[in-house]
């Protein structure tokens, strides 16, 4: 469900419902769906078809990229900038640049799921439109909620209602634009 934009939330007492809500509504050909629940449920999150995330390659590439600049950095400093000869061992001596460039490329790739992850999940998001639904709160208790949003292709202002009350949920509210 979008931060800006309207959307139907059906709630459900028990988890069992809301995983037939989800299948129902999957069957139906929604696609924009989403759930708040007080704990995970992995089957329903199989339903929803998330995108894979880019977060991995990010990483990666984010680690590879610290593992070449701290290595630079001391190629620059000991073999280029600053050679000193200690004993008559090459200034350019990779084995005793493993260490460092280990660590740049772990310091690297750390920051780089730290940060990734705030994007990904667009933090820190203090409030979000659902908030002010009475009662949702209970979502981080004993209730299940199931979004879905107004601009799915199957979305229709008074064919979604309907098909959510056909579900037999507790209530069916609707967010409005901007809410």
């Amino acid at each position: 469900m979008s931060e800006r934009g309207s959307a139907f939330l059906a709630e459900f007492a028990t988890v069992d419902a809301m995983r037939g809500a989800v299948r129902a509504l999957r069957a139906k050909g929604y696609t924009r769906l989403e759930t708040y629940s007080p704990y995970p449920v992995p089957d329903v999150l199989a339903l929803l078809d998330a995108p894979r995330s880019r977060l991995p390659l990010a990483v990666f590439v984010g680690g590879l990229a610290g593992a070449v600049v701290s290595y630079v950095v001391q190629w620059y400093a000991d073999a280029w900038s600053y050679p000193l000869n200690v004993g008559g061992r090459p200034a350019h001596a990779t084995t005793a640049f493993i260490p460092s460039t280990f660590e740049g490329t772990i310091l690297a790739a750390a920051l780089t799921a730290f940060v990734g992850l705030l994007v990904i999940l667009r933090l820190p998001r203090p409030w979000k439109p659902v908030f002010e639904i009475d009662g949702f709160e209970r979502a981080t208790i004993d209730r299940f909620w199931v979004a879905v949003d107004a601009r799915d292709r199957r979305g229709d202002a008074t064919l979604t209602p309907r098909e959510l009350w056909a579900l037999q949920p507790l209530r069916v509210v609707h967010l409005e634009d901007g809410a």
